[in-house]
């Protein structure tokens, strides 16, 4: 063993900090950081919001918002400061190709969504009520869908950040890419408990359904794929096909009554927390390699 010389050995406080590889701190304190940027900004923005804007209605649209500024907010700052990177880096190049990947990944959620749909109602686990303009005016069904549909984009933008983005590849860069799809993907399920009905079933799935985003990004080292597939799985799975999203109801076009086993379907969590949306998740991950196989990554 060659042993260095004093100039270049590196003191106990260096080596618990700092990157061995570069001048920088180690991935796990880049990462904590981050987590409590993101934190105190949210809880800033909670605090601010509160204050000046009477909270009566449009609560989840609220959170996105919050949500939308700590997460980028924070990302970037660590991004840049931190990791001395450059925040496009992340997989966030703009080119023609960024829209022809939202695209795709929003047209493969809804075969995905519309292939679940089929099964369960072949399988007599759906009774179909009707279509919400049935029920409701077309201005309410119109504002309903509109709505939903700009929430999901800020979820997909804030998801895809933070899990796909700087927690997974803040990971890989200290261990390595395995670890970082698995880990940021164990998190992403665990941060979804505190939804409503969620259970650690739900968690599993969850879990299952950030493998088949992260598969998106490692195919591509672009986020856009992975956005557009968590937009469409949102709208699709609540909107169009009136399952609940993530234990949240959804303004739902498609009125339906879920009744059959709930480790199947998922029960009042939606598909995730179901066994059904691992044939959803195989066939979507099937689709994605034939979307990108020609990709030169």
């Amino acid at each position: 063993m060659v042993e260095l010389p004093p100039s270049q050995q590196r003191s106990l406080l260096s080596r618990i900090f700092l990157s061995p590889d570069e001048p920088r701190l180690r991935a796990g304190w880049r990462l904590l950081i981050q987590t409590v940027l993101w934190i105190a900004i949210s809880i800033l923005g909670t605090i601010v919001i509160g204050f000046f804007v009477p909270i009566s209605g449009g609560l989840l649209f609220l959170e996105q918002i919050i949500n939308l500024v700590a997460v980028t907010g924070s990302v970037y700052i660590a991004r840049r400061w931190l990791d001395k990177r450059s925040f496009e880096s992340l997989g966030l190049t703009l080119n023609r190709q960024t829209f022809v990947d939202i695209l795709v990944g929003v047209g493969i959620t809804f075969l995905l969504m519309g292939f679940i749909y089929i099964i369960m109602s072949g399988l007599g686990w759906i009774t179909f009520k009707g279509f919400a303009w049935q029920f409701d005016p077309i201005n309410v069904v119109l504002s309903g869908v509109l709505s939903f549909f700009v929430v999901f984009i800020f979820v997909a933008w804030n998801e895809e950040l933070l899990s796909r983005g700087y927690e997974l590849q803040t990971i890989a860069s200290g261990l390595n890419l395995f670890w970082g799809v698995v880990i940021s993907s164990a998190v992403f399920g665990l941060l979804h408990l505190g939804n409503p009905n969620a259970t650690w079933v739900s968690a599993a799935g969850i879990f299952f359904a950030g493998l088949f985003l992260a598969y998106a990004y490692v195919r591509t080292r672009q986020l856009w794929l992975s956005m557009g597939l968590h937009l469409g799985w949102n709208f699709f799975e609540g909107v169009v096909f009136g399952f609940p999203v993530s234990g949240l109801s959804i303004y739902p076009l498609t009125r339906i009554d879920v009744h059959g086993p709930e480790l199947w379907t998922g029960g009042a969590f939606g598909p995730e927390a179901g066994l059904i949306v691992l044939p959803g998740l195989i066939l979507g991950a099937v689709l994605i390699y034939f979307f990108t196989r020609k990709r030169a990554v």
